[in-house]
């Protein structure tokens, strides 16, 4: 059995598929959230759980790992803080004013933004195949954001939990980005700091929430909402996510994220009720498009010398 363990966290499709999953079901766990637990106690809550669950795991390693880390702590700050914290705080914001199919089908920008921040930084060239499919799949996310009436972007006429969405997603993208050049430390120790420094950010998240007048508790089947987004897309994902990057590269791993407005349109219709429309379709069809050229058919070409 532990033999079939080893095997699976060594096979980056299959721990890519996990994680995605994990994605879609917090995207699901986020709307029940709504009216049930505040965004910034979730945001919290969920950092506290896994900071439990994995300083007991690396307590006899935490000083060891640190001492690895210590040199680039502007660097773990920027990780746990933006990329962790950040973007859960924006996520479980865009949670209670758009639904849960849009939060799905956003997160889909994710590997065009990679794909671009990954050739401006690291002076990567990009192909007219990979700005077609980018640019493709940028379009789709306008329609799910502006519902279909691109005109609206002229009068900002746009969902304020959309746009949480689409920050949420620059900043998550930077953290995969941030994730190739990472110290030389294995994805426990990386993912235990990591979430120390999330649970730290998220307290003045927490005290802003509370001045406001606007915190919310769990109580009853909430905690199950809360032990699962704890859990799975905290702990599990993060961990699959960041040893899948280990064995392949940023921009492989984020071609995976296009399977999440897949698990998410499925999971919302079938658990949550919502309606999946034409302009979801439309978004959909754009984004599998965009990213089939850009991260399947650019690379065969490139590595076939036909395209530079």
């Amino acid at each position: 059995m532990i033999g079939f363990f080893r095997w699976c966290y060594a096979q980056a499709p299959l721990l890519l598929c996990l994680t995605t999953l994990g994605w879609a079901g917090n995207a699901i766990a986020g709307k029940l959230s709504v009216n049930e637990i505040s965004p910034m106690v979730v945001v919290w809550m969920r950092w506290t759980i896994v900071v439990l669950l994995l300083v007991s795991i690396r307590r006899h390693k935490l000083l060891d790992d640190f001492t690895i880390l210590k040199s680039r702590k502007l660097w773990l700050c920027c990780m746990g803080g933006l990329g962790l914290t950040g973007f859960n705080a924006l996520f479980y914001l865009a949670a209670q004013y758009t639904s849960a199919i849009h939060l799905g089908l956003i997160q889909s920008i994710m590997p065009a933004l990679i794909i671009f921040g990954v050739a401006f930084i690291f002076r990567v060239p990009l192909s007219l195949i990979e700005m077609t499919g980018c640019s493709l799949t940028i379009l789709g996310v306008i329609i799910i954001i502006t519902k279909g009436d691109l005109l609206s972007l002229l009068g900002a006429d746009i969902g304020k939990g959309d746009l949480f969405m689409l920050c949420a997603c620059l900043l998550y993208a930077g953290y995969t980005i941030g994730l190739r050049i990472r110290p030389e430390l294995d994805g426990m120790g990386m993912m235990t700091w990591l979430a120390i420094i999330a649970w730290i950010c998220s307290f003045p998240l927490l005290a802003i929430e509370y001045g406001f007048g606007a915190i919310q508790f769990p109580s009853g089947s909430a905690w199950l909402t809360i032990l699962f987004i704890a859990i799975v897309p905290s702990f599990l994902s993060q961990l699959f996510y960041m040893r899948a990057v280990d064995l392949t590269s940023p921009n492989i791993a984020g071609i995976y994220t296009n399977m999440v407005p897949i698990y998410v349109s499925v999971l919302a219709v079938l658990v949550l009720g919502e309606q999946f429309t034409a302009s979801h379709a439309i978004s959909l069809i754009l984004v599998g498009t965009g990213l089939w050229l850009a991260t399947i058919i650019a690379p065969k070409y490139k590595q076939k010398g036909r395209i530079k």
